[in-house]
């Protein structure tokens, strides 16, 4: 077994209230690593979750999401050990994996919304200002 860990950050204008549902969703699991057996170590509720993991990675993974401006950064950890020779081929597919889930999350998530501007959720949760 060798090590792989892998840390990412995304940035998504969305409400914290929908990232954490869509992340507490299992069939977003299944679909995010469908090879992999997650049982759920700690439930942080809108902070996220850490799960222990079984399968061709063995160890720990979490989602730990941070309320940031009209957003939130998701932050990915994998602390785990792989089978097999070659675990910088793993992480390197499941780095870019990820990559690809979130990009889509976040397109989701921001739909609608003009490139540049506000959720326009958290304009009406702070009230007018002026411009």
């Amino acid at each position: 077994m060798a090590p792989v860990e892998i840390a990412d950050d995304t940035f998504i204008v969305a409400a914290p209230a929908d990232v954490t549902a869509v992340v507490a969703d299992e069939g977003r699991w299944r679909q995010w690593w469908p090879d992999l057996t997650l049982t759920v170590a700690q439930d942080r509720g809108p902070a996220g979750l850490v799960w222990a993991v079984r399968g061709p990675l063995d160890g720990e993974m979490e989602i730990w999401l941070e309320p940031v401006a009209d957003g939130v950064v998701l932050h990915y950890l994998v602390r785990a050990e792989a089978a097999g020779p070659r675990p910088d081929r793993q992480r390197q597919r499941r780095t870019r994996a990820w990559k690809q889930h979130v990009h889509r999350l976040k397109d989701e998530l921001e739909a609608g919304r003009e490139p540049g501007r506000p959720r326009q959720e958290a304009v009406k949760e702070r009230g007018p200002t002026a411009e």
